[in-house]
């Protein structure tokens, strides 16, 4: 059997280096002390449950390392570690237990656990004896399940994600290899646990490389850019969503000089505006757009230390990772030339095996070994790639595909726009059109004949949407996506009201 490791070896080859910093609580594991902490986890849940058991334990927590390290525990205890959404009503989190049907539920004092025997959190690192080692046999194959990551749900039922550790250790070397990631590297991790983003690309991934791991409860604008410029901490990578920049960018005491000492902030989760692109790298900041899923791990990513190519492809998702094959393809299956849109379409190790419980979504979604995207892209003759919107979140006005995402790149121009979304909304003339509602830059005013003017002057007519409307929110997902059917929802609702 394969085992991947590498706290185990690094507790070995690096005792004493830093392997986890709990920022709120001010503890921190060396990898010695990390390995030890896992084998006793690790050996209670083997004790309670046996092993290769494939029992599920499920945390309802904000992020805290207890969560790393149950998921550490699970694998060498051959059980399943699935992570909930502390965000979701009480509903949703119950569909997600009814599905999961975990055993165990370790939760934050202040989350009511759904139905199955509840733990706190803070009690889950005294389960277990000192010294205690579980035994290698209780480990299930590399390639079977040991995560199950439910989706973020923007549309339709939540879906179960099936991760194992080989899926693991192939989307963590993509992340590694594209972002100069060493045994020197130190990462924040500010994005969810419960999400691919904070579990794999920003923890997992250095303590596969035998760096660092600073875990914060989540992104607090004033907070992550103190830590993140503070030279006693040193973080050297970074990962969010393009809400998440922009919101630094955005406070009054944002300092790019300060921020010079990341060798790369990954973003993802959306496409990245090429305005904002620009802006961090033209103030020194090695931004790197990438792009990744639950399903598929880290995939793509621009060359962080080149700063010359982040400015010519900005607004590019970078070049496929080493262990990533990529196509773009019509409606019917057949890849279409360079700078032609498409379907994106990805292949490799470090795809999921498929859906938990759904197996027809599972044969639909991965044909023959292929993992079907749901985004719209491109590729360009040097072979960078754009994505360029979510498929089904186009609409087509007067005949002509509209995708969202463009139309926001341009109004994230607008130096007074802090965030923006399009939706498309029925139209008796056009079929579709588009309404856009803006967040201004906290202190700045801006109107919605403003954005309106500014998109006519830079886009095709049948891309400028009709409406405008200034707001203070847009809803999004834990992890910083839109939450597109419910603005268009409420689009339609507000166009239908007198």
């Amino acid at each position: 059997m394969t085992i991947f490791d590498p706290v185990q070896t690094y507790a070995q080859s690096s005792p004493k280096s830093v392997a986890i910093v709990d920022i709120e609580t001010d503890r921190q594991w060396t990898y010695l002390q990390l390995d030890k902490t896992i084998n006793r986890l690790a050996s209670w849940i083997v004790d309670e449950f046996g092993g290769q058991s494939e029992t599920r334990l499920t945390t309802l927590s904000k992020n805290c390392a207890e969560m790393l390290i149950l998921q550490l525990a699970c694998s060498r205890a051959g059980a399943i570690f699935v992570p909930f959404n502390w965000r979701l009503a009480s509903a949703e989190i119950e569909a997600l237990a009814s599905d999961a049907e975990p055993k165990i539920v370790f939760h934050d004092p202040d989350m009511t656990p759904p139905d199955a025997k509840g733990i706190l959190v803070s009690e889950m690192l005294n389960l277990g004896h000192d010294g205690a080692k579980p035994p290698k046999s209780a480990r299930r194959p590399f390639d079977a399940v040991s995560t199950l990551l439910y989706t973020s749900g923007t549309s339709g039922r939540p879906k179960g994600v099936m991760l194992s550790e080989a899926n693991s250790f192939w989307g963590c070397s993509n992340l590694i290899y594209g972002n100069d990631v060493t045994k020197r590297s130190v990462f924040l991790c500010d994005m969810p646990l419960f999400h691919t983003a904070g579990l794999f690309a920003a923890a997992r991934t250095p303590l596969q490389a035998g760096g660092a791991v600073h875990i914060s409860h989540g992104f607090d604008p004033q907070k992550t850019l103190q830590r993140l410029s503070d030279p006693k901490r040193s973080v050297s990578h970074y990962f969010s969503v393009p809400q998440m920049a922009a919101t630094l960018w955005n406070q009054p005491e944002f300092d790019a000089k300060k921020l010079h000492n990341i060798d790369a902030w990954a973003i993802g989760g959306a496409p990245n505006p090429k305005a904002q692109s620009e802006r961090f790298v033209r103030a020194g900041i090695r931004i790197s757009e990438g792009f990744g899923m639950s399903e598929t791990g880290s995939n793509f990513a621009m060359p962080p230390d080149d700063l010359e190519v982040l400015l010519r492809k900005a607004g590019s998702c970078g070049i496929p990772l080493m262990m990533i094959e990529a196509k773009i393809v019509d409606d019917e299956g057949n890849e279409v030339p360079n700078g032609q849109r498409g379907e994106l379409w990805l292949r490799g190790p470090s795809i999921a095996s498929g859906y938990w419980n759904q197996p027809e979504l599972t044969a639909k979604s991965f044909p023959d070994g292929w993992f079907i995207t749901g985004d719209t892209a491109t590729c360009d003759e040097d072979g960078f790639y754009k994505i360029v919107d979510r498929k089904k979140d186009m609409y087509i006005s007067g005949g002509e595909n509209v995708y969202p995402a463009e139309v926001e790149a341009v109004i994230a121009e607008m130096a007074e726009v802090g965030e923006c979304a399009v939706v498309g909304v029925p139209d008796e003339r056009w079929g579709e059109v588009g309404r856009v509602y803006i967040i201004p830059v906290p202190g700045q005013s801006v109107t919605a004949d403003e954005v309106i003017d500014h998109c006519a002057a830079r886009l095709a007519k049948f891309k400028v949407p009709k409406t405008a409307e200034v707001t203070d929110t847009i809803p999004r997902t834990a992890s910083g996506k839109v939450q597109k059917h419910l603005l268009k929802a409420r689009a339609i609702e507000e166009l239908a009201t007198p």
